[in-house]
């Protein structure tokens, strides 16, 4: 990403998508957002998969902030995501589950099963069941956590979503693990993690089951890096088993 400025000499931000399925249709998603929640989108050029958003300043991160303010801040940002539309181009999640349910024991195995096969069979057993879309389905970020919500003049704003179309539960999957850095010092470590598990789901209207089943699953799916494990994702998929 490279600040930028427009013809007018407004600030904007340009943004070259490496050729991955996660973010091949993150200009649709934030065109379909325009602005509610997330930056505008401004400009884009599909053959070289390059977008030219709308740039926030200050810019800061919500990491910045203490936990407890940053996460109503969060929830208020997904809250007004989730009022975007579903029509489009989107993956649907039920079919990510799917593919990930069918991954995932394979790739524990190529890593030379670094965790328990009990936390590898609650996430798969869980995926496994996600397979049909739901009815209330809303367009989802998938990547949200405090590095990519920015303050901006319009307030705090999402960036670099990597969309799909699925129940909400799911979108808080990213939150739950946020600050791992920070988790892997926390001598209370399952207790905060608790405690994000409790107000998301409790501030968002959601099922808390659904939210930790999610939250596991999502950790896990996105904890390989090709034969190498990532243990900060383990270690919080573990934190939500307990």
């Amino acid at each position: 990403m490279l600040p930028a400025r427009r013809a007018n000499g407004s600030p904007a931000v340009l943004k070259v998508n490496f050729p991955e399925p996660e973010s091949e249709h993150e200009a649709e998603a934030l065109a379909g957002w325009n602005g509610k929640g997330a930056v505008r989108l401004l400009a884009r050029d599909d053959e070289r998969r390059a977008l030219l958003v709308e740039r926030c300043l200050p810019g800061t991160q919500l990491w910045a902030l203490d936990e407890n303010e940053a996460n109503e801040i969060a929830a208020d940002v997904l809250s007004r995501l989730w009022q975007g539309p579903t029509a489009g181009p989107f993956r649907p999640l039920a079919e990510e589950a799917a593919r990930w349910a069918a991954q995932l024991p394979g790739a524990w195995e190529v890593a030379g099963r670094p965790f328990e096969r009990e936390l590898l069979e609650e996430a798969v057993d869980f995926l496994r069941r996600e397979t049909s879309p739901v009815a209330d389905a809303v367009l989802l970020h998938q990547d949200l956590h405090g590095g990519n919500i920015l303050s901006s003049e319009r307030g705090w704003l999402a960036i670099d979503p990597k969309p799909l179309v699925g129940e909400r539960a799911f979108d808080v999957a990213s939150l739950l693990r946020d600050r791992r850095a920070e988790l892997a010092r926390d001598p209370e470590a399952a207790a905060r993690v608790r405690r994000r598990l409790d107000f998301f789901s409790y501030r968002l209207g959601l099922d808390r089951e659904r939210v930790r089943g999610w939250g596991i699953a999502h950790a896990l799916a996105w904890g390989f890096e090709g034969n190498r494990v990532l243990p900060e994702h383990v270690e919080c998929a573990r934190l939500l088993m307990g």
